[in-house]
């Protein structure tokens, strides 16, 4: 733990060191991931055990700390709220978009299921009758299965940023599945809800408005991550007071991976984290 690092705007996350075991890395966002970036490396992510080692830096200078952005983890929160009772908790946008996202994907993974076994089906039939299977092929050269296979990234995606091949595949995905476009509609307006509001009022209203286009689509995958949305609602939005986000968590988590793939794996924890002490606190 380096109390002398604690800065105005933190960020927390956990990381796995050595075989998978989780621990709890806070960070000040003013270092930017290099010297000074490091607060404290506790092991787990229990909260009552990471706040037994948070609260031994004085009261005084955690009460400095106005800001505090982590993941949708409930005993993140819970640690910040008793460690930090001062700041402001920022649900990190991309973890939010992620969640998103997820459930445009789900869609896609159920009709490729789908897909699969009447392949399987067809197959099983032209080999009792002993014919040869032939899958139908699109105009772009991709079967059904392939087509939901390689429409991925795309989905990620907005139009405008499609490639050539993505844009003939996309048309066709949409065409032959419109649930998937339902589906992709609902992530790109959500993407879109932070993309063009600059205030908490502002991003209440879009998010609305999403929240009816839910209901709207009953799309099951969309319903339970509109109401885990909902449910962080006042943490989600207070992204929009400064634009904040937990990218360098995640980026000086990257750091500690590259450093672990550097030393060829962590056989002694203490050393290892020892070196990282040095480095980064």
């Amino acid at each position: 733990m380096f109390p002398e690092n604690i800065g105005e705007r933190l960020s927390i996350d956990e990381t796995a060191i050595s075989n998978g075991e989780l621990y709890t890395i806070v960070t000040n966002k003013a270092a930017h991931g290099k010297k000074g970036a490091l607060i404290a490396i506790v092991a787990g992510t229990k909260a009552t055990d990471v706040n037994s080692v948070l609260d031994k830096i004085p009261a005084k200078q955690r009460q400095l700390v106005k800001e505090v952005t982590l993941d949708l983890s409930p005993a993140m929160k819970e640690i910040v709220r008793k460690s930090f009772p001062q700041a402001t908790v920022v649900d990190d946008r991309f973890h939010v978009q992620q969640l998103v996202s997820e459930a445009a994907q789900d869609c896609r993974m159920i009709m490729r299921r789908e897909t699969l076994k009447e392949e399987n089906d067809a197959i099983k039939l032209c080999r009792a009758e002993k014919k040869r299977y032939k899958p139908i092929e699109f105009e772009n050269g991709d079967t059904k299965k392939q087509l939901l296979a390689r429409s991925n990234h795309l989905l990620f995606k907005p139009r405008s940023r499609w490639t050539i091949s993505q844009k003939q595949r996309g048309e066709i995905l949409f065409r032959e599945f419109p649930e998937i476009e339902k589906a992709y509609e609902l992530a790109m307006m959500f993407r879109n809800c932070y993309e063009t509001s600059y205030s908490i009022p502002e991003a209440k209203e879009r998010f609305k408005k999403w929240y009816e286009k839910v209901e709207e689509k009953q799309i099951e995958s969309f319903l339970i991550v509109a109401d885990s949305i909902r449910l962080h609602e006042t943490t989600i939005l207070n992204y929009f007071i400064n634009r904040s986000t937990n990218a360098s968590a995640e980026s000086f988590n990257a750091k500690l991976k590259g450093f672990r793939l550097l030393v060829r794996g962590v056989r002694d924890k203490k050393f290892f984290l020892f070196r990282v002490s040095k480095l980064f606190s």
